[in-house]
């Protein structure tokens, strides 16, 4: 089958089409022809000149709940907002139940998540159940599939455990992905410590939990000479010191999510719990802070950490709240809303590029020849999403039923089909 997208931006920095107007004909999953005019296809996607097409987004960081957990989300219905959000990868977290710590897990993904749309990647536990005590199968999980590993939303507290995992996937080129939190200072914090957490009454958690982590854990990849990925970064700290680890030739990058550049600690005055998140949102300063660090480049990817939850794991006083929001159909609008003057190749180096050269995945470029691993997205349409429309199991979000500036199109998929949300 033959399908043409009439008229897009080419976003793509490395496509020698880079930032012109062209029509992309994908015949069986291939890109056959781009040029300025093209005709003969079964199905006609019009664009009008006015929508960009970039490589397939990846997002880093993302928990689907499956196995164990399905009344929160499926790998189906993950994999179903993914695809609204402008998606076509997916690493998804192993803090399921069981959890994703050896390669019968990892296999379970990876077989049941072929026939869907998306592309699903697990991420293996560092550490057996995550528990912070004795190393995972990391090899085992890796030749099954495991693009990565991660404690997830346990990240790994012990020093010793953390330099021998950085050292054990040098052997095959892995990434450790760290959500920086020493859960030894502010244990019982529920929000940032500042000013807001004493006007609302609620104990904090200091900059200074994820600052410590991040300068340890930088020391321990110098040490290892390995690779590490922090993710949900917030502190302008934590940015001069991953700003000096990349500067130093270590191999450390790092990702934040939407809601941390678009809330912060003052939109907690109501005690909504979809803005209870681990790490929490910081002061508005800091929320400056990240936005100027996905501007100037220090930040390398936009990881949505989408945290589905049911009804009563939300709906509950704000100490008992369960950590986390969704986040993978509103992630792009976001982005756009709060930093409109970002430019599509920054788009899509944040989204797709840079994610795929971290975690050693599939390049995707838009060019004759390659596979069609595509992304279209429009930064003048606007985005809504409401309990109705969310293709996810669960509706703990903060942005659901606010005006979002930024739409996606759709995504070109492995299906050889463009999925519209």
């Amino acid at each position: 089958m033959k399908i043409l997208l009439k008229q897009v931006i080419i976003a793509d920095p490395r496509s020698p089409h880079n930032g012109t107007v062209k029509d992309i004909l994908i015949a069986d999953g291939i890109i056959t022809k781009i040029a300025g005019e093209i005709d003969g296809a079964e199905e006609v996607l019009h664009c009008g000149g006015t929508s960009f097409a970039s490589p397939g987004w990846v997002d880093v960081f993302a928990n689907f709940n499956d196995p164990g957990f399905e009344y929160k989300e499926t790998l189906e219905t993950g994999a179903a907002a993914a695809a609204a959000g402008g998606y076509t990868n997916v690493l998804v977290l192993p803090n399921t139940n069981p959890v994703v710590h050896n390669k019968t897990q990892v296999e379970y993904i990876v077989q049941k998540s072929k026939g869907l749309a998306v592309n699903i990647h697990p991420l293996g536990a560092v550490t057996k159940a995550c528990e912070g005590k004795e190393l995972a199968e990391m090899y085992d999980m890796y030749s099954s599939g495991a693009c990565a590993f991660s404690d997830g939303n346990y990240p790994v507290q012990s020093a010793g455990l953390m330099v021998k995992a950085l050292q054990y996937v040098k052997a095959f080129n892995g990434v450790v992905i760290q959500v920086p939190v020493d859960k030894t200072i502010g244990q019982f914090g529920l929000m940032h410590e500042g000013i807001m957490s004493t006007k609302l009454g609620l104990p904090g958690v200091p900059a200074l939990a994820e600052e410590l982590m991040v300068a340890r854990d930088i020391k321990l990849a110098r040490y290892a000479d390995s690779k590490l990925h922090f993710t949900g970064v917030t502190t302008p700290k934590s940015f001069e010191y991953i700003r000096r680890a990349k500067e130093a030739g270590l191999q450390v990058t790092c990702s934040v999510t939407p809601h941390h550049l678009f809330f912060c600690d003052e939109d907690l005055l109501e005690y909504d719990c979809n803005l209870k998140v681990n790490p929490p949102l910081r002061s508005k300063e800091d929320m400056m802070a990240l936005r100027e660090a996905v501007l100037n480049g220090t930040v390398d990817c936009i990881a949505t950490h989408h945290m589905p939850h049911e009804w009563d794991s939300k709906i509950c006083e704000f100490e008992y709240a369960k950590n986390g929001m969704t986040g993978l159909e509103t992630s792009y609008a976001a982005l756009n809303t709060v930093l409109p003057n970002l430019s599509a190749e920054q788009v899509s180096t944040l989204f797709s590029l840079n994610a795929r050269k971290i975690f050693n995945l599939p390049a995707a470029e838009i060019k004759e020849g390659e596979t069609a691993d595509i992304t279209l997205f429009n930064n003048d349409g606007d985005t809504q999403l409401t309990n109705e429309t969310t293709k996810s199991r669960s509706v703990n979000s903060a942005f659901m039923n606010k005006m979002l500036k930024g739409k996606v199109i759709g995504i070109f998929t492995k299906a050889n089909k463009f999925i519209n949300p």
